[in-house]
């Protein structure tokens, strides 16, 4: 029987399936589409980005461009204005010759004709109206040598107010950085030998140039990274103590010129900190001649006392005292009373009437000479906290403070700071903008009338009577002689302690360590945000070198780090603080002077 086929049903099945593939072709297309949108969408964002992206890098080159524009026009002023100096330090010198040429010759004439008016004088015929004219010549002369010492007087008013103009354009916060060469103990202990050990050792922070310090912060195996950090000076391994101590003595000048002038090294344990403010006996580390390495605080009293000895004699007196900070606790090494344990007698801080701080009872020993200075420091050094860690076999665990007290006993200086700080004052006036207003005027007025008044003697060294509305009822007050400090402070390490290895007691030393460093970051960041309140108090050190770090006083941080792998973090972190300290920026300076209060019996 033959298979009947219904060619219709398969026509209708044909055409299903096909209608059937076309809804599946067009569910495709309609999924494509929206792919393709969503792919459009994606494609217009990452344009957006890349435009924004664009225009912020634009951004960042322009304020890039104006930073250096700024930068290099302030270096070029500041060029300018040392050249300038130098110019007048120059002229300066050719005019005291030519005062002292004619002083001398001015003082050989006087003689001269005082003897030739004793002579007429003894003589029986002696001609009365001679004698006269000799003794006006002799008044001529007298007065011109007393004009010349008067030009004289300007010249140095001149040298010391562009002396000050020249530092504080430096900055009155300076930080400077030195990089110790690679030493024996850089390398973990028991690791020389290995390949680990050799890495540790490897040299990581390097002194590109006189200002600048490059650190390679990559790990093994991983891609170069490198940050730059720029300060006012770099020394690097290959830097003497005398280059280093060179650096120190403009600051010195402006010790004698009424500033507060603080010295600090700041470093982990091992980076150099006490070679570079004392100096090393170590004989690996001796001079050419086998003498001892001498540091900053050696040098600066030399140099102090030379600046000293061209002054008119017994005009100034200088005395030292020495202190640590340990545990947060200060503590006086030269004093007498008693031991109070391993760091002396126990000394408080406190906040005098005038703002400034002081610490009761503490000792002070009149010095002459660097040699005396040395000779107390090193009678003390023993008492100074130390214990052995990881890091070194001798670690300083405390703050160690060295001040030297300059005392004015001259009354011209007093008259000259008084005429220094009427001539900045005349500067600073001329270049404040007048309102037109009345009103305004006289509230201008008025608030200079209540900063004067504000002025305490402690802060201002030109404070007297006659620079007071009110008139002091103690005369002797004017003749008041004038302080300034000198603060060499020697810091302890400011590593972590897992670098540090410590346990048991010795925990509570580094934490008093790393909260007395916190205080002092805190401050030099409230400083730099010119916050209207600065916590010195947060700390027991703070505390004590508030006059040196905060107001118009020099502050100089020399930061000591390390140069190898192994300390690299403790070294990016002296970095940090460093460039934290170059972002305070303080008002014109006015001198600040502790003077001594004379009371009434």
């Amino acid at each position: 029987m033959p298979l009947f086929i219904n060619r219709d049903q398969i026509f209708a099945h044909q055409v299903h399936l096909l209608e059937h593939k076309l809804r599946s072709k067009e569910e495709r297309i309609l999924e494509l589409e929206t792919e393709n949108a969503l792919l459009h969408l994606r494609l217009a964002e990452c344009l957006g980005k890349l435009r924004r992206d664009n225009e912020d890098i634009l951004q960042a080159q322009k304020h890039h461009q104006h930073q250096k524009h700024v930068q290099e026009s302030t270096q070029t002023a500041l060029a300018k204005l040392l050249s300038e100096v130098q110019v007048l330090k120059q002229d300066l010198r050719d005019v005291s010759a030519v005062y002292v040429s004619c002083a001398t010759e001015l003082e050989e004439h006087s003689r001269e004709l005082q003897m030739r008016v004793g002579t007429a004088s003894c003589a029986p015929q002696g001609d009365a109206g001679e004698i006269q004219a000799l003794q006006a010549q002799v008044d001529a002369l007298q007065h011109s040598l007393q004009e010349e010492k008067e030009r004289c007087k300007a010249e140095r008013l001149r040298r010391k107010l562009l002396h000050n103009a020249l530092v504080e354009l430096r900055g009155n916060i300076r930080v400077h950085c030195r990089v110790r060469p690679v030493l024996p103990f850089d390398s973990a202990p028991g690791q020389s030998a290995s390949g680990t050990g050799s890495t540790l050792s490897e040299e990581v922070v390097h002194a590109v140039n006189d200002d600048s310090v490059l650190v390679n912060c990559s790990k093994s195996g991983a891609s170069a990274m490198s940050k730059m950090f720029e300060f006012e000076r770099v020394h690097g391994p290959e830097d003497s103590q005398e280059n280093v101590s060179d650096e120190v003595k403009p600051l010195l000048t402006s010790l004698l010129d009424g500033y507060n002038v603080c010295i600090m090294a700041y470093g982990q344990t091992g980076s150099g900190k006490t070679h570079t403010m004392i100096g090393s006996q170590a004989e690996d580390l001796m001079g050419p001649e086998g003498t001892p390495l001498q540091g900053i605080i050696p040098k600066s009293a030399a140099e102090l006392f030379r600046l000293i000895s061209e002054k008119p004699a017994e005009s100034y007196t200088v005395e030292v005292s020495v202190v640590e900070v340990y545990n947060n606790e200060v503590f006086d090494l030269l004093s007498k009373d008693g031991e109070g344990g391993a760091a002396g007698v126990k000394r408080d801080v406190i906040t005098t009437s005038t703002g400034t701080s002081e610490v009761p009872a503490l000792t002070y020993e009149l010095v002459c000479s660097s040699a005396d200075v040395m000779q107390v420091l090193s009678a003390v050094l023993r008492l100074r906290a130390r214990s052995p860690t990881l890091v070194h076999r001798d670690s300083s665990r405390s703050h160690l403070i060295v001040t030297l007290t300059v005392t004015s006993k001259s009354p011209n200086a007093l008259a000259l700071a008084r005429r220094l700080q009427s001539a900045r004052k005349d500067v600073q006036r001329s270049h404040q903008k007048e309102w037109w207003s009345p009103r305004c005027r006289r509230a201008v007025s008025g608030r200079r009338r209540l900063d004067e008044q504000s002025a305490s003697p402690a802060s201002s060294p030109c404070h007297s009577p006659c620079h007071s509305p009110y008139p002091s009822p103690r005369p002797s007050i004017a003749q008041a002689p004038i302080r300034t400090k000198l603060q060499l402070v020697d810091l302890a390490g400011s590593e972590c302690v897992g670098m540090s290895g410590v346990t048991g007691a010795a925990l509570w030393e580094t934490s008093c360590i790393n909260r007395s460093l916190s205080a002092l970051s805190d401050v030099l960041g409230a400083l730099a945000e010119q916050r209207p309140h600065v916590p010195y108090r947060n700390s027991k050190l703070t505390h004590l070198l508030q006059d040196s770090i905060g107001g118009d006083a020099k502050l100089l941080v020399m930061l000591c780090v390390s140069p190898t792998q192994r300390f690299l973090a403790e070294s990016l972190q002296s970095l940090g603080f460093g460039t934290r300290a170059r972002q305070v920026q303080r008002e014109p300076a006015r001198r600040k002077n502790a003077a001594l209060k004379i009371k009434r019996v």
